[in-house]
Parts: C-alpha cells; structure tokens; sequence
C-alpha cells in the first residue's frame, strides 16, 4: 500500500520519473518507494553471494585448468556484484549489518534458482547460459531503474554477466557438437533439471505478484515478469534445439500467428515451497552462509579495530 506521502511531493516525485530522471540518495522519495528498493536491492545481493555456493563447489573438480579459473573468475565476480548491490541498499539508510542478519535469520529472500543442487559438472554450463541468461534479462532492464545507485551498480554488472552467458553457452556448444554420448547426456540430462526453476526465475505472473504495481508505477520495473520471460523463450530455444537437445516441456509448440513459442503451465506450488525455505538446498545455503559470516567475523573486528585506531590516532594529532 503506497504511504500517506504529501500529495504535491508525491506528484513532483512521479513526474520526475515520468520525465526519465533518477532518484538520488539525499532525494525526497516515499517510504513505500525506500521499502521496495531495500527489500529488491538486498534481494538481489543475498542472490549473488548465495548464487556463489552453487558453482564454487566445483572449482576442484573442473575438467582442466582452463575452465577452473574461468569458474573461479566467475565466482569472483558474483562476490563483486554482492558488494555493488550491498553500497547501492546502503544509500538508502540500512546497514549491511541488518541485510545479513534478515538473510541468516531467513526474513530475507533470494533468487529460488540457487536451492537448486548441482550434481554434475554441465550444471555449471548451464547455469552460465541459461540462469545467467534470464538475469541478464532482469538486469538490463534494471539498468533503467529510476533509481540512481541501483541502476548505475546494473551497468557494470550486466557487462560482466555478458562474459558469464558466453562461457557456459560456450561449453554446452563444445559438449553437443564434439563431446561423447555420456557428455551429451550428461547436458541433457541438466537441462531436464533446469529448464523449469530457471523459468521461475522471472517471477510468479504479474497477476499473481503483489508488488508489481507500485514497482512499475515508480519505475524501479520497467518491464513485466511475462514479459521479459517471454522474449528469453522466443531468444533461447531456437538456440537449444539447434543443438538437437530436448525442451522438457510436452506441451511446448511454436505459435504461427504470433510467431511465439508456447509453454507449458509452470509448477508455481514448487516456486512457493522453495521461496518459503522448502526447497532441496535451501538449509544448506544458508547454513553455508552463516559459517561463512562466523569463520569472517575475526576479519571484521580487526579491519573495525584498525578503523578504529587510525581514527583516534587523527583526532589526537589534530588532523
């Protein structure tokens, strides 16, 4: 529900996103506009570091020193995006502090893709096309955010999702055309398990999404769920049949009249099971994460007690 803002601040404020401006930090913005942003924003951080866990578990056990740091660089990457993301939902006056305590207490989300486990190593390919595929899809769009920190943060970490789409598009193409009988099935037996989390990734329809309206009024989405998940259909199975994979979808057909390809009815009852902590991995992300944070936090005290030092040692000589 959209707050009691004053009604002409509120007007200023929507014409300038009418106009294409962005909203800046030290700007006068709703609370209902400062919620939605800190609750998408840390969403998308938490999906990040979250989304490491997945693919760093195979960097010992990729094929060949090639593709090793090509996945470590990747995972690298992720961490980055994390800390852009975590800068940007500061600047609207909440803590890193209270983003990580709401994502280890579990009042937090993230993407449902990454409850997903990887059992093989086409896994890691697929992830790159496919699931970095659909955020690319997200991220271009919230390039256009009409908010400043958000939509600048998107510009650099769409340039590097690019790199992370072409490699694993990369290895499922060397798989398919002169890989074995066992690699080929190994991707496709991938995609099986892929194919339909990787569509959830959009979101529910926006029919069904109860904060679509206020993120399209305010511009923080330009673009709807279907939408963009329609155009990544029509983009991408083209491109996965030419390889003489196989959509695990019965249902699917491509439309003459409108030139579209057609799905079948996605199993949003799982979508909401995973989202509510019910999915295969969803215990043992967050388990990752909080040792992760708890084997860290000698790092924090001691970078707070050099801050700490080095500010006092300025304040006694005057500086």
């Amino acid at each position: 529900m959209i707050d009691s803002a004053p009604e002409k601040k509120l007007q200023e404020f929507e014409e300038r996103i009418a106009r294409g401006e962005k909203i800046e930090p030290g700007d006068w913005m709703p609370d209902e506009y400062r919620r939605q942003l800190i609750r998408m924003i840390s969403q998308h951080a938490h999906s990040e570091v979250v989304g490491m866990l997945p693919e760093g578990a195979w960097i010992p056990h990729a094929p060949n020193l090639r593709r090793k740091m090509v996945l470590m660089a990747k995972v690298q990457d992720e961490a980055g995006h994390g800390q852009y993301l975590y800068h940007a939902a500061e600047t609207l006056g909440i803590s890193r502090e209270e983003m990580l305590d709401a994502l280890l207490a579990g009042r937090a989300k993230y993407s449902s893709i990454f409850n997903y486990p990887t059992l093989a190593w086409a896994d890691v390919a697929w992830i790159g096309w496919l699931v970095d595929g659909a955020a690319i899809k997200n991220q271009t769009m919230l390039a256009q955010c009409s908010y400043g920190p958000y939509s600048r943060a998107m510009v650099r970490i769409c340039a590097e999702e690019t790199f992370h789409y072409k490699q694993g598009k990369e290895m499922i193409v060397k798989y398919m055309t002169t890989g074995s009988d066992a690699q080929k099935a190994m991707v496709q037996d991938g995609l099986n398990r892929w194919w339909w989390p990787m569509l959830m990734m959009f979101g529910p329809h926006d029919s069904d999404s109860p904060n679509s309206p206020v993120l399209m009024r305010w511009g923080i989405k330009t673009r709807s769920n279907d939408d963009l998940r329609q155009e990544f259909i029509n983009e991408e199975i083209p491109e996965v049949l030419a390889l003489g994979l196989t959509i695990p979808d019965p249902d699917l057909l491509f439309d003459e009249t409108s030139k579209t390809w057609q799905i079948g009815p996605i199993n949003w009852d799982e979508f909401w099971q995973v989202v509510r902590g019910n999915g295969p991995m969803n215990a043992e992300r967050l388990a990752a994460r909080q040792k992760a944070h708890d084997d860290g936090r000698w790092v924090r005290e001691a970078v707070a007690a050099y801050a700490e030092k080095v500010a006092s040692s300025k304040y006694a000589s005057g500086k």
